[in-house]
């Protein structure tokens, strides 16, 4: 069907999403940058856990 996303696209679409700002924010505030690659860590593991 077109326009839908399975769950597994909803994730990796999120997963880019917060490496971008994990990213943008790792030229002004490391700490939060830090925060964000974490948050991508673990929603990698989630994806990885759907395979």
């Amino acid at each position: 069907m077109f326009g839908m996303k399975s769950k597994k696209e909803k994730l990796e679409a999120k997963l880019a999403k917060l490496r971008e700002e994990a990213y943008k924010l790792s030229q002004t505030n490391r700490m939060k940058s830090d925060e964000k690659t974490a948050e991508a860590e673990q929603l990698q593991k989630q994806i990885d856990a759907m395979d």
